[in-house]
């Protein structure tokens, strides 16, 4: 089993997204971002995982930043988000779910879900609340992956299954976002054959290879929640 690569601090992961861009297309000076994440540290020993307030960088930009390692920075080919799924940005969080005020805030204690493996959303998601736990959202999965890529793993991808889409009837779009790797095929293009992507499964179907990923909380500068 592949294991899931441990977490650097939240100041560590401030200065990657720094790196990467990201700070410059949330429309915050490098200073400024990384003032707000120093905000943010805990020193309690849980891992958190620092991101950004997907109304400032959607997943539609963060997708492209993806790498995955074992390739010279060359040859690492970048994520994409599938073609079918162009409104990608329009997926948000299911109603319990509440996302902290700020432009940046913390995931605590992320969890790629191994052990729902072959589990449908359906299925997945009272489990994970009767756990206390709530279900990642998806610029949150991408996030993991641009800090430590090696949280996707062939057989070891994930769903983020906190995120759906809201049709014009008021019922919720069956689709349901994960990270993976593309395997070359259908649409793809051989050319991305070994690159992130994020794409979607149905919610009521299941996955061998497919996590469903979770965590323990959220936290703001300003307000927390569970889930």
């Amino acid at each position: 089993m592949a294991e899931q690569p441990a977490l650097p601090s939240v100041a560590e992961q401030a200065r990657r997204l720094v790196d990467l861009g990201v700070a410059e297309l949330s429309g915050l000076s490098a200073a400024d971002f990384l003032a707000h994440a120093e905000a943010l540290t805990c020193d309690d020993g849980v891992e958190r995982l620092l991101v950004v307030d997907p109304a400032r960088v959607p997943p539609s930009e963060l997708a492209p930043l993806m790498r995955l390692p074992g390739h010279d920075a060359a040859e690492a080919k970048e994520g994409f988000v599938v073609v079918d799924m162009s409104d990608v940005d329009r997926f948000g969080p299911l109603p319990e779910i509440a996302v902290p005020d700020g432009p940046l805030y913390t995931v605590t204690a992320p969890d790629r879900g191994d052990g729902y493996a072959n589990w449908s959303p359906d299925e997945a998601l009272p489990e994970i609340h009767a756990a206390g736990r709530t279900p990642l959202l998806l610029h949150e999965a991408i996030t993991w992956a641009l800090q430590t890529p090696r949280v996707v793993a062939p057989n070891h991808c994930y769903m983020a299954i906190g995120s759906r889409l809201r049709k014009a009837d008021g019922r919720l779009d069956a689709r349901t976002p994960a990270v993976w790797i593309s395997g070359g095929t259908g649409r793809d293009g051989r050319a991305r054959k070994g690159a992130p992507k994020v794409g979607w499964c149905w919610a009521g179907n299941r996955h061998t290879w497919l996590g469903i990923a979770s965590a323990q909380g959220r936290a703001g500068r300003r307000a927390s929640s569970t889930h």
